[in-house]
């Protein structure tokens, strides 16, 4: 015995519409970039919430530590996600080991600098965040993960 359908009042096509939409905007580099760097600052500032506020360990040492675990799943999630590289693995990972480097000393410099200047740690950490995101980019976009054509 079949159930009768509820006729349609057009909310499904309504949400088709939608996750096209969603589907739309998660095929633009940019977006997925961000939601992966979204993901990665949550488990960033996550790891240096507990490494500084509940272990203990100095905001100077805690902050590169969670700085630079993040990094490496953001490593993976970008190749694979954001730009979809097919590109050859060990070049992008020594570029992306020498852009950690510089961002791991800006991250603690602004962190450490916000702090002592009176800032909220959390606060410098989001400029610091808000920093690196921008300059990430255009590495990623243009050195790191660059077009195959461009290698």
């Amino acid at each position: 015995m079949s159930v009768p359908l509820p006729p349609d009042d057009g909310s499904a096509s309504a949400r088709r519409r939608g996750l096209g939409r969603v589907l739309g905007l998660w095929s633009l580099g940019p977006v997925r970039y961000l939601v992966v760097g979204v993901g990665a600052f949550l488990i960033d500032i996550g790891l240096l919430f507990v490494l500084y506020e509940l272990v203990g360990i100095p905001l100077a040492v805690s902050t590169p530590v969670a700085f630079l675990l993040s990094f490496a799943i953001t490593f993976l999630m970008q190749r694979a996600f954001a730009f979809e590289s097919g590109g050859r693995l060990v070049s992008s990972a020594v570029r992306y080991g020498l852009l950690v480097a510089a961002n791991t000393v800006a991250t603690t410099l602004i962190v450490t600098a916000g702090a002592a200047w009176g800032l909220p740690w959390e606060f410098a950490k989001m400029i610091a965040v808000a920093s690196t995101t921008v300059w990430n980019y255009f590495a990623y976009r243009y050195w790191i993960f660059r077009p195959s054509s461009a290698s």
